[in-house]
């Protein structure tokens, strides 16, 4: 049985992963870069925010900003279309609403405009569409059909403070450490913070909307140098490859188990090279009076003997973070090697 998703009405952030079909390992560089232009695109007509991302060459992760729905003006919605449809569709959609209003025949014009704003401001559409171009897109080139994806994508509700979604965004940007594919982030261009360290103002702002105690707004050098003391983990590189590349990635599983199994702890920021389940599995992260008010909303999702939202995460010292779902096997580990 799957677990409910965890929704808010209101605005929220949440981290999303989804796989493709069977594990297989189809983004090469090229279709990375087409699936980072296509959501790039889908966020600018859902009016969701993407802090940070990446993606991989089975999977991808996202953290994303989800605000109050808001009322979209014809002329708005007729810019949002154009980065979803071509400009004859765009101009059809936008003359149609024209002529309506003119007619003083507003409520067949909302009725129209509401074909295209439902899907805006909503985490489901957002994966629906996303997934959908991604798919069509992808079998388009590959002379395939049916779904690309690997049954639905998970969520986690993150609390919307500095404190919790740093600590996300960190395990999302090392997503290639761990995987050994690059030594530092940076140097991952189909990452948030790899996209921005190349300049990118999309992905600049997204990282530096996630700190905002202490940091100018308008000041990238500080942020980034923050956010990298925050996300690049110290100490040397451990092991070779055979072309000379010194490598360190994620711990392995014995010595993750290991650590957990005397109840000792791993620094937070090594850790963060590690598969941590909570973030994928979680439901909801955040600080305890976060995961009490949240588990209050969202109580139907839960056991009717369970009194409290919060609890305890293992392995390392999380600081003000909890999760709701205390989970038993496989906490953390190494993803499979690419």
């Amino acid at each position: 049985m799957r677990s409910a998703r965890i929704v808010e009405e209101g605005a929220a952030y949440y981290h999303i992963v989804s796989r493709v079909v069977d594990r297989q390992m189809v983004f090469d560089d090229s279709e990375k870069e087409r699936f980072r232009k296509l959501m790039r695109s889908v966020a600018e007509f859902s009016g969701i925010k993407v802090m940070t991302f990446v993606v991989m060459t089975n999977h991808w992760h996202i953290l994303a900003y989800v605000p109050e729905r808001e009322e979209v003006s014809d002329s708005e919605v007729g810019r949002r279309l154009a980065y979803l449809y071509d400009g004859k569709k765009v101009d059809s959609i936008a003359g149609k609403l024209a002529v309506l209003r003119k007619a003083g025949n507003h409520e067949a014009a909302d009725r129209c405009k509401a074909d295209y704003t439902y899907r805006m401001y909503d985490l489901g559409e957002f994966m629906k569409t996303l997934k959908q171009r991604v798919s069509m897109s992808y079998n388009k080139r590959h002379h395939r059909k049916g779904t690309l994806w690997e049954e639905r994508f998970k969520s986690v509700l993150v609390e919307g403070k500095p404190g919790s979604l740093i600590k996300v965004a960190s395990y999302i940007d090392l997503n290639p450490v761990r995987a050994g594919m690059v030594t530092d982030p940076k140097d991952f261009r189909f990452s948030g913070y790899g996209e921005a360290m190349g300049g990118s103002k999309e992905a600049r702002a997204g990282l530096m909307g996630l700190m905002r105690d202490g940091i100018d707004q308008e000041n990238w050098r500080a942020a980034s140098a923050r956010y990298r003391q925050l996300l690049y983990v110290r100490g040397e590189a451990q092991g070779v490859r055979e072309n000379g590349q010194r490598v360190k990635q994620g711990f392995g599983e014995a010595t993750v188990a290991a650590v957990v199994e005397v109840k000792g702890t791993l620094p937070l920021n090594e850790l963060l090279r590690s598969r941590i389940r909570y973030f994928t599995d979680g439901a909801i992260l955040g600080s305890r009076i976060f995961m009490e008010d949240a588990f209050g909303r969202h109580r139907m999702h839960f056991s009717e003997k369970r009194e409290e939202g919060a609890r305890p995460m293992k392995g390392a010292k999380w600081g003000d973070l909890f999760t709701a779902r205390q989970l038993r096997v496989e906490i953390f580990g190494t993803p499979a090697p690419l």
